[in-house]
């Protein structure tokens, strides 16, 4: 309308024009520098800005902060569940552990009593293998000095025999007569020493 008003005057602008357009807007009808900041509009825009705010302070509190306090308390209480579990797991690892090493010890413990057991009962098994054996070889033994003696004993004889079968053949191939008894007599007493 001012463009109207100044094409229609030569150019030249009408108070009353002036006075509607304002000191923000040229005769054009465009701006003059920075509209934020000229001081007719100003009242309007604080206007707006109080109105806009007012409506975000409303929504943040009423729904947008609402949520996000009930997402971080159920963090809070899922981290806090967590690092909770996370203690009882500790605590039950730490008496599994204990649980294992106890085992162990015990698996340790029983492991060298049957070896020791096993040692008591392979020396007792050997040492009556070995009392057997020296039963068996001491039985053979006295069976082998019998046997011994009773050759002894039969060698004895039979060299008495041969001497008294060669002290007749001695005594009969020199020319006399040998009387058996004087011959066993004599070989006898010559063999006692």
């Amino acid at each position: 309308m001012a463009t109207e008003t100044a094409a229609a005057t030569g150019g030249h602008v009408s108070p009353i024009a002036l006075e509607e357009a304002g000191i923000c807007v040229d005769s054009a009808g465009g701006a003059i520098g920075l509209p934020q900041l000229c001081p007719d509009w100003m009242g309007n825009q604080i206007f707006w800005l109080i109105v806009s705010l007012v409506v975000i302070f409303f929504v943040l509190s009423r729904i947008a902060l609402p949520r996000i306090a009930a997402i971080l308390a159920e963090r809070q209480g899922s981290i806090t569940n967590d690092l909770a579990a996370a203690e009882d797991l500790k605590v039950k690892a730490s008496e599994a552990e204990a649980a294992y090493d106890k085992a162990l010890a015990n698996a340790r413990n029983d492991a060298q009593a049957i070896v020791a057991q096993t040692k008591a009962d392979i020396k007792a098994d050997l040492d009556a293998a070995m009392a057997h054996a020296d039963a068996e070889i001491a039985a053979k033994t006295a069976e082998g000095e019998k046997a011994i003696a009773e050759i002894r004993a039969g060698a004895l004889e039979a060299v008495k025999e041969v001497a008294k079968d060669t002290a007749r053949e001695i005594v009969t191939a020199m020319g006399a007569q040998a009387d058996p008894k004087t011959v066993d007599a004599a070989v006898t007493s010559q063999m006692k020493g």
